[in-house]
């Protein structure tokens, strides 16, 4: 009898679901949670993943936000700038620009004349380098943090761990959800790595240490 791949495929599935637990039974969820790490660790595995993923970071102590903010604003030449409707107006007192807070109203295209934006976060993944943005006041829409060329993201070291599991669990599910390694990249057929196409082509991420 001649065994074509389809057979060999079916054979592979139905094996598979005959050790398939019975719907009903207990499925096990042991996943590793609940990790910590000192902070001093967690900044610089943090600090390691994003530079890896060509993000800029900076850190400062939570009084000296608005200055540092200020400063990576001036930097790149960003005269006008989105914030959420939410966002702590501390941070930008030594800002020099025309800030627009962000509303439902305003299309997302529009969001393209803004020179950048500037939001908080919910967590952040310091093993991935990944932040995790919820749609909270303070990080505002998806679109706000995708359309602009620039997106300086501050966040604080409390709300940094070590893994996966452990952001996941400080999420609220029903929220919507944007994680972010790095900038906006993608490369072609060709390996030619192109920035900018589905997000900010520069990600500036500001920790925040102490008090």
């Amino acid at each position: 009898m001649t065994t074509t791949a389809r057979d060999t495929v079916l054979g592979r599935i139905r094996d598979a679901l005959a050790l398939a637990p019975t719907p009903g039974g207990e499925i096990p969820r042991d996943y590793r949670t609940g990790r910590t790490l000192p902070d001093d660790e967690l900044l610089t595995l943090l600090t390691d993943r994003l530079v890896d993923y060509k993000a800029q970071v900076r850190t400062c102590t939570r009084g000296r936000t608005a200055e540092v903010v200020a400063d990576i604003l001036r930097e790149r030449g960003a005269r006008r700038i989105g914030v959420p409707d939410g966002l702590d107006e501390q941070w930008l007192t030594a800002y020099d620009g025309e800030v627009q807070r962000d509303s439902a109203d305003i299309p997302a295209p529009g969001l393209d004349a803004l020179d950048g934006v500037v939001t908080a976060s919910a967590v952040s993944c310091a093993e991935t380098g990944t932040i995790f943005l919820d749609g909270s006041p303070d990080q505002g829409r998806r679109a706000l943090s995708l359309v602009p060329d620039l997106h300086v993201c501050v966040v604080d070291l409390s709300s940094v761990v070590p893994g996966v599991p452990e952001a996941v669990a400080r999420l609220v599910p029903e929220r919507p959800t944007t994680l972010i390694s790095g900038p906006s990249a993608t490369s072609d057929i060709e390996l030619e790595r192109v920035e900018g196409v589905h997000g900010p082509r520069t990600l500036v991420v500001v920790i925040r240490t102490d008090a």
